[in-house]
């Protein structure tokens, strides 16, 4: 008992070291001539060569900023500074892109239609939480949306779903329903009936294709490893909408006991925190073998915190090329580097763990729009 009051000591020791020196770094990717809070995506980042890439640099730092210590200290003036910068980069129906990305330099699907749509979705999703952190309640513009309130256009969509890419999949679904959820906040009663019905929708769509065995979705995922993780990594961000929602998952304690049998150790960025995002909500809404996923997470916690690297921040992985998701032929650095995605994805994963084994005892501001650094607070979010 005493070794492990001391294993826990020093984590939580090691966290408070580990988000001090997490902030001084994010304190140093500040990009010049830019207001308070733009940020490069790296110390490698040439902001006048790739003057794009602040937009991701910036919604990533801001979330984790957000994440580790609140905004509300922020003079009101700095904020909508940063948010009029933000929505600088909106298109007129809504959505968000990163500048100089272009038809010949992005891929996702063949269907370049599907392709934007992935890439705008995901950088507006992001980008969205980043001005909620900064100014919460502020109404979007989500013309871009509205169309998939129509039901036929809805379920036309779900039905080219293609369920050999569930982890790219995952994310379109999770990014649309998290613009139907603020939809629905933000309109009135008849809106708010049609964006139920389209949940209603998707809900019906995954429980046709929910592979009981596993509670994921996914072609091929009981015949191959890496299919069963790319399903694994894809549908914990469809879990997100039955978490928001306060519905009962199905399969939640199969997905449990999948990410229980990952060895708890350094992968990607990614990975890592979907599985501590499964882990974390099944604690919370099914009290699921609570000694084997507490245990899981404090070594996991302990791996997480030695990965930081030495100025502060966190890398994806170690080795190759990072590129800006969907951008084929348009910026990239080596791996290895501490960046604003990972270092915030880390932080995700690293506060999620610490508020299962030391409840309340850092005051986390987690997002509250569905997507990865959505967590579960208490019950399900009002209409």
């Amino acid at each position: 008992m005493l070794k492990r009051l001391e294993r826990q000591d020093r984590l939580a020791e090691g966290i408070d070291i580990a988000r001090h020196r997490t902030l001084e770094w994010l304190s140093a990717m500040q990009a010049t001539g830019q207001p308070g809070g733009v940020l490069r995506i790296s110390a490698l980042h040439d902001e006048a060569a790739w003057p794009g890439m602040l937009l991701p640099g910036t919604y990533n730092g801001i979330m984790c900023l957000d994440l580790l210590c609140g905004l509300d200290g922020w003079p009101a003036k700095d904020r909508a500074r940063l948010v009029a910068w933000l929505e600088s980069h909106r298109l007129p129906d809504g959505r968000f892109r990163v500048p100089g990305m272009s038809d010949d330099g992005v891929f996702k699907k063949p269907d370049i239609g599907e392709t934007w749509r992935y890439i705008d979705w995901h950088v507006t999703n992001y980008s969205l939480g980043a001005i909620d952190a900064l100014e919460p309640g502020r109404q979007p513009n989500l013309a871009f949306a509205e169309p998939w309130l129509d039901p036929l256009t809805l379920k036309a969509w779900l039905a080219d779903r293609d369920l050999r890419d569930p982890w790219q999949e995952g994310n379109n679904i999770v990014n649309l329903a998290s613009f139907l959820l603020l939809l629905r906040r933000d309109g009135g009663q008849a809106l708010q009936a049609r964006v139920n019905a389209a949940l209603d929708i998707l809900y019906a769509w995954h429980d046709r294709l929910r592979e009981p065995t596993t509670g994921f979705w996914g072609v091929g995922q009981l015949s191959d490893r890496t299919r069963l993780l790319h399903a694994f990594a894809g549908s914990m961000h469809n879990f997100h909408i039955w978490y928001h929602e306060g519905r009962p998952l199905e399969g939640q304690d199969k997905a449990v006991d999948y990410c229980l049998s990952l060895p708890p150790v350094i992968d990607s960025a990614c990975i890592d925190v979907d599985a501590v995002d499964v882990l974390v909500h099944g604690l919370q809404l099914l009290d699921h073998r609570r000694n084997e996923v507490e245990a899981w997470l404090t070594t996991m916690l302990e791996a997480l915190l030695a990965f930081q690297n030495a100025d502060g921040g966190f890398c994806d992985v170690r080795e190759g090329t990072r590129r800006q998701d969907g951008w084929v032929k348009g910026y990239a650095e080596p791996q290895g580097h501490s960046n604003t995605f990972a270092t915030w994805f880390r932080w995700i994963a690293i506060a999620m763990i610490a508020d299962v084994l030391w409840p309340k005892r850092w005051n986390w501001r987690f997002r509250r729009m569905t997507g990865i650094g959505y967590r579960l607070a208490s019950g399900p979010s009002a209409p």
